[in-house]
């Protein structure tokens, strides 16, 4: 059944990202460089109301929490997330964008998931002679997070956690609705 649900969350999650432009590299670019704010603000207003749904969710125990995790932090995270910014300036499109474009029957889209692919195969050769370089090493402790303080309780454990979660998620769609569509 489990396969069943990301398939449909993949495709609806798919028909919103063309719905919203997210397939067309030029909005990408162009939202990259502050022309055009509509994707922004899109995405802005899909985080809030993730955040919100997710929270609320897990709160009244539609969700359990413990099944989100959170990723290791060392040094290549935030070197990794410049490689990707670079990319996804150059280029366009992200990961879940270029398999969008793709599935619109863009050529580059395609391109794009080979460059991905060719690069996840390179890493994976190349991981057992990196796994002990400086930029593998823990930062942090090796998590980091809004959600969990080192050595200290998980904030959702906390009593004032939903009220921070939801404030957080508010402040995400309030800011898609006040971030103006074009700053020229």
């Amino acid at each position: 059944m489990s396969i069943v649900y990301a398939i449909a969350l993949g495709t609806l999650f798919g028909f919103v990202l063309q719905r919203v432009g997210a397939a067309d590299p030029q909005q990408i670019v162009d939202m990259l460089r502050l022309r055009d704010l509509r994707l922004a603000k899109a995405i802005m207003s899909g985080i809030g109301i993730a955040s919100v749904l997710t929270f609320l969710s897990g709160y009244v125990g539609l969700l359990d929490m413990g099944h989100l995790s959170v990723k290791g932090m060392y040094w290549g995270v935030p070197i990794g997330g410049l490689l990707l910014g670079f990319g996804w300036a150059l280029s366009g499109y992200c990961p879940g964008t270029g398999v969008v474009g793709a599935g619109a029957g863009r050529k580059d889209g395609l391109f794009f998931i080979a460059g991905g692919l060719l690069g996840a195969g390179l890493y994976t050769l190349i991981y057992g002679t990196i796994a002990d370089a400086w930029f593998m090493q823990d930062v942090f402790g090796g998590k980091a997070s809004i959600v969990s303080i080192p050595g200290a309780a998980p904030m959702f454990d906390q009593p004032w956690s939903l009220l921070v979660a939801v404030a957080i998620g508010a402040v995400f769609v309030l800011l898609a609705k006040v971030v103006p569509e074009r700053l020229s």
